[in-house]
């Protein structure tokens, strides 16, 4: 099943206008609350109207401006599952999975197959209010496909459960996209989980799509500061660049020269960029031989989150300063916790090369005042 997106609308303020696609894979809209994933949603499915642009589903239309099509959301084929998950309360189980198939030799068989495919086929007579919130969402997602929708949209459904409950519907989720050929768009600000489900990521932020790529290009290779930002990069810093070939760029950043493998197109020897790399992805030495890229850095400050150690170091001589993630084992192995200072190794491979984003201008310190 294919979707093709292309639409825009002004609310008020807030401009919006996005566009991407998807083909029996999970597109995740990823961003901050309001920054119009949800919104995506509701124009795909028919619940609101863009302002311009072209909606197609399977290779046929359901929107476009142009032409004054506009097809009614329950002819649009797709199942929409929304973060409190409408389910009717004086319906049983099989009801609300049944809901919107007419024919009724077809509903009982469709019904008695998504009841078995979900997991939930001994809960057919009972009703939402006693069901715990897994069980829920099973019947949920179940009542989406009812109509043998193979898009889905799903916004944050798995955000009122707890963590055990939503790492076994991502996996069912896996598992129906895989068996099924299924084409999801799923909404989440859950950074996690945006990385667990997408095949590919939109980022999202203020109404528009700043970077729409596979899910490990996002990551690991934003377009800009403000992707890595919201992708959780935690270290990014200025820099510039000293040579431009074909292994890379040679960046100067705060008196270090380090080799980068990643450019982003555009950036020229001479410019001032912004240069990011993993916290996970940086590297604790303990011996300097042979290592392309490194500095000496201190730890000024550590937490222990679970299983992770977060480390913030400091340069000793030059370089940024840097946070490095680590599991409790390795930082168990190297014995971290009785040594200060490090060889940090930033692989060649890891650090990516953006345009710099536009600085703040400084306020003055002492403004005039203003006349009277």
């Amino acid at each position: 099943m294919t979707l093709e997106f292309e639409a825009s609308r002004q609310l008020g303020d807030f401009t919006y206008k996005a566009s991407f696609d998807a083909n029996e894979e999970i597109v995740v809209l990823f961003g901050h609350s309001g920054a119009g994933k949800s919104l995506t949603l509701q124009f795909i499915a028919g619940v609101l109207r863009p302002d311009s642009g072209r909606i197609r589903i399977a290779g046929a239309s359901v929107f476009d401006s142009v032409h004054g099509i506009n097809v009614r959301p329950q002819e649009r084929g797709v199942g929409y599952v929304v973060q409190d998950l409408a389910l009717f309360p004086h319906m049983t189980v099989a009801e609300n999975v049944g809901f919107g198939i007419s024919e009724r030799a077809e509903r009982d068989h469709r019904v008695s197959r998504l009841l078995d495919l979900f997991g939930i086929a001994g809960l057919a007579q009972r009703r939402p209010a006693t069901l715990s919130g897994g069980q829920r969402q099973r019947v949920a997602l179940a009542r989406a496909m009812g109509r043998q929708s193979r898009l889905l949209l799903l916004d944050e459904p798995f955000s009122a459960l707890d963590e055990s409950l939503r790492a076994s519907l991502r996996r069912e989720l896996l598992r129906l996209r895989r068996e099924l050929g299924l084409t999801i768009v799923f909404v989440t600000h859950d950074l996690r989980e945006a990385h667990l489900l997408a095949d590919r990521l939109a980022v999202f932020d203020g109404g528009g799509v700043l970077q729409f790529a596979p899910r490990d290009d996002v990551f690991r290779r934003p377009t800009s500061r403000r992707v890595a930002e919201l992708t959780g990069c935690r270290n990014i810093f200025p820099a510039r660049v000293v040579s431009l070939g074909s292994g890379g760029a040679v960046i100067d950043a705060s008196g270090v020269r380090l080799r980068c493998a990643s450019v982003h197109p555009g950036v020229e020897a001479g410019d001032g960029v912004d240069v990011c790399i993993r916290p996970e992805r940086v590297n604790l030495r303990r011996h300097v031989a042979g290592l392309e890229n490194h500095l000496e850095a201190g730890i000024a400050e550590q937490f222990a989150f679970g299983a992770t150690h977060t480390l913030n170091f400091n340069p000793l001589a030059g370089g940024p300063a840097l946070e490095v993630e680590l599991a409790s084992r390795p930082y168990e192995v190297l014995g971290v916790a009785a040594q200060r200072t490090w060889t940090l190794e930033l692989p060649a491979e890891d650090l990516h090369v953006m345009p710099a984003a536009p600085r703040q201008p400084q306020q003055p310190s002492d403004p005039s005042p203003a006349p009277g």
